[in-house]
């Protein structure tokens, strides 16, 4: 019997496909896209929300709890070695799939939430000080505001936002003048979440690291779509969530350079994070040890690096081509309706449709489109800044996956027409 971390090191076991990117017999690999939603085909348009799972990630969870269950690095009999084994192998996955160094800078966490706030509490308190500055953007998602509002009011310093134009892109004249030698660290997201836009995070770093500032960038929206190299980015800490990436929920990554993990003091206090424990005082683990207090999420990692087994095979570069197309076409499709608003329309996109329609509320468009088995985001998608800085309580969201297609966007259409119809 193969152990777990034979599975993550070759895709081909779990994967079978033809070396074309076939949208159709990718579908086959998603089962619950068979799934009927109010007596019709399902269209599932919320993947910037959470993405659907492929059988290769549901049968690699399912084999670890069935064969290879135990806690990790704390036991020497044989299911702790092969979870140690699938877990350590999965922390290796991820280092070569987004470019670090050394597997000892992924650290796993819940997700990117608790990512940006493990940064903001554990370097930022021992970083940032009074007079010092926060800069972020006004595209921020919630989870990339508030650690940082939270660390400004412990700490004195100031929290400066980068404002973004009416397409949606951020203003970097304005980025640049806000940049300066108090800037202690910059903050902002790779893809964003209500708009699509992609920002350019390298040229931004570069700015950053010349003011001697670190750099945190929430990849949430983007190891989805395309190929992330943090070493070529040269960002100090990138974020994301392996429920985006077609992986579990409850588990995601913090890469961070070494040599600053290093100096960071823990985030929180418990088992496995320490060395030696005595009442007088506790000797710390190194990183990524140091970060990961307490019984992990043992088998998230594994369904995390068979779900990048998946997209790697299919390849990072045909997935995008795949949505870039699905974005383009249902661009053109949307602008023939009547009182259409796209919100967002950077010349730099990836795979979300961000609207309005003139006189409807986004809730009453995502009521009568599931009816339609449709299923679409309406909100303000934790980014009521943008949703302010655009004059609209909230927008409708379709975002797009590898296994969508243009038949789906007609349907999302269609349902469309049947909200004008139905709402006038």
């Amino acid at each position: 019997m193969n152990y777990p971390g034979d599975f993550m090191s070759t895709a081909s076991e779990y994967l079978h496909r033809s070396k074309a990117y076939d949208v159709y017999s990718i579908r086959a690999d998603f089962p619950i896209l068979a799934e009927r939603s109010n007596g019709k085909p399902l269209v599932y348009l919320d993947n910037a929300a959470t993405s659907q799972k492929p059988r290769a990630v549901l049968e690699a969870m399912d084999w670890t709890y069935r064969h290879a269950y135990a806690n990790v690095h704390r036991g020497v009999h044989t299911l702790s070695e092969r979870a140690t084994k699938a877990y350590e192998d999965a922390r290796t996955r991820v280092q070569r799939f987004i470019g670090a160094a050394d597997p000892r800078e992924i650290v796993f966490v819940r997700g990117t939430t608790e990512a940006i706030n493990l940064v903001a509490s554990s370097f930022g308190r021992t970083n940032i000080h009074s007079g010092d500055e926060i800069l972020i953007t006004e595209m921020e998602h919630h989870s990339n505001i508030v650690p940082w509002q939270l660390l400004r009011d412990q700490t004195g310093a100031k929290l400066r936002v980068a404002p973004i134009n009416e397409t949606g892109e951020l203003v970097m004249e304005e980025f640049e003048r806000l940049l300066n030698e108090r800037t202690r660290i910059v903050a902002l997201v790779h893809v964003s979440n209500a708009l699509g836009t992609i920002n350019p995070v390298k040229r931004i770093v570069e700015m950053a690291h010349a003011m001697g500032a670190k750099v945190l960038v929430d990849g949430a929206q983007a190891v989805p779509h395309m190929r992330v190299d943090v070493q070529d980015l040269g960002c100090d800490f990138y974020a994301f969530s392996s429920h985006k990436l077609y992986g579990p929920s409850g588990v995601g990554v913090l890469y961070g350079r070494y040599e600053l993990l290093d100096a960071m003091p823990p985030y929180q206090g418990g088992g496995e994070m320490i060395r030696r424990v005595t009442f007088e005082r506790s000797d710390y683990a190194k990183p990524p040890t140091r970060f990961e207090a307490g019984t992990p999420n043992i088998v998230g990692p594994v369904g995390l690096a068979a779900a990048i087994n998946y997209v790697e095979e299919l390849g990072l570069d045909n997935i995008a081509a795949h949505e870039d197309d699905l974005l383009r076409y249902a661009t053109e499709a949307t602008a023939e309706l009547p009182g259409m608003r796209i919100i967002g329309n950077a010349a730099r996109k990836a795979s979300i449709l961000s609207f309005e329609l003139e006189g409807i509320h986004p809730h009453d468009i995502g009521t009568i489109v599931d009816h339609e088995g449709v299923a679409l985001r309406a909100g303000h998608h934790c980014a009521m800044p943008v949703m302010d800085h655009f004059k609209v309580p909230a927008t409708t969201r379709a975002s797009f996956g590898l296994y969508n297609t243009r038949e789906e966007i007609d349907a999302f259409i269609a349902s469309l027409h049947k909200v004008r119809e139905v709402l006038g």
